[in-house]
């Protein structure tokens, strides 16, 4: 979550497409066509590139909830999975320039750890279901993409549940067929974002002129 960000990792992500947003950047509609919310990130992400500054994001209850609760859900995917979890920053990806991602964490040497702490409505569908949002699942893979790691331990915690139902998690390996998917439709996107920003890079000068 941005509100979360320190000012180092906010000034690396700047005007930067990451996995928290590359269903955004991804997104089409039914019919095949790219969807508003692409469009909207391009948006975001020219003003941040022009301006230097971050976009205003929409911070609601539930996600500071979420911010607030991660800490907590991080210690019960350790305690419960025996595992160590070892910050990461943010990645650049290693072959698509100004792309990169903030995973929540490293799980020994080809693992990552994705954690949401969603309301508990969500948290129930989730421990029925079994399924994962494809938003989620495009996240995932993308920050796979940019680490090289194999796979990612997707975390939704609630501790408002009785102990034995506060945490589940569903791993997720590479896929070589989505990801090779999400870094074309990405470097189209970060493509036409480009030519975009020169358009209106060469507008602003001559404005100045």
């Amino acid at each position: 979550m941005d509100t979360a960000l320190s000012p180092e990792m906010i000034a690396a992500r700047l005007g930067k497409l990451t996995a928290s947003r590359i269903a955004d950047a991804t997104a089409k509609t039914a019919g095949g066509k790219w969807g508003a919310s692409r469009a909207n990130y391009m948006a975001e992400l020219i003003a941040e590139r022009l301006t230097g500054v971050q976009a205003d994001r929409f911070v609601s209850k539930e996600m500071l909830w979420g911010i607030e609760t991660e800490p907590q859900a991080r210690a019960a995917y350790e305690f419960l999975h025996d595992a160590t979890v070892a910050p990461m920053g943010f990645v650049e990806h290693p072959a698509i320039a100004m792309s990169g991602a903030s995973p929540d964490g490293a799980v020994g040497a080809d693992g990552l750890l994705e954690i949401k702490c969603p309301n508990t409505s969500t948290h129930i569908d989730f421990l029925l279901s079994d399924e994962v949002d494809l938003k989620y699942r495009k996240q995932m893979l993308w920050q796979m993409s940019c680490t090289g790691r194999r796979w990612c331990d997707f975390a939704s915690f609630d501790p408002r549940m009785p102990t034995e139902l506060q945490l589940r998690v569903r791993r997720f390996a590479w896929d070589d067929k989505i990801v090779a998917e999400l870094e074309a439709d990405a470097k189209q996107f970060l493509a036409e974002l480009a030519a975009r920003e020169s358009a209106l890079r060469a507008q602003m000068q001559r404005e100045a002129a």
